[in-house]
């Protein structure tokens, strides 16, 4: 029972085995040029200049929320893409409820203004 087990255990070692090689290639053989201006904390290019936990508008959560919905849109339809023909019309008729009920979430996100930015 455990023989079956081996080649996920074999590729969990050269996994780990290849990752801290690269990590240990990376810190040995790269530049290392410390200064001033790499340690200085910066957010999108420019310097921060209000305190951390400052407050976000709600519109950066309904654009954040819209780009994960049509991610995972995109996620399902590519699995779904390739075995098109297999799925036959059972596969079509479930995607295109999928996809309907995603269109109706954008439509009420766009109705609500949350593609408007100010």
């Amino acid at each position: 029972m455990l023989a079956n087990y081996f080649p996920v255990l074999v590729f969990l070692l050269v996994g780990l085995a290849a990752g801290v090689l690269f990590i240990s290639l990376g810190l040995l053989l790269g530049p290392n040029r410390p200064g001033v201006v790499k340690q200085d904390p910066f957010e999108c290019g420019f310097e921060a200049f209000e305190n951390a936990r400052m407050r976000f508008d709600v519109r950066y959560y309904l654009v954040a929320i819209l780009f994960i919905l049509f991610d995972l849109e995109v996620a399902f339809m590519v699995p779904w893409a390739v075995v098109f023909k297999e799925l036959g019309a059972y596969g079509f008729w479930s995607m295109l409820v999928f996809l309907v009920i995603l269109v109706i979430g954008f439509i009420y996100e766009w109705k609500k203004g949350a593609l408007e930015w100010e």
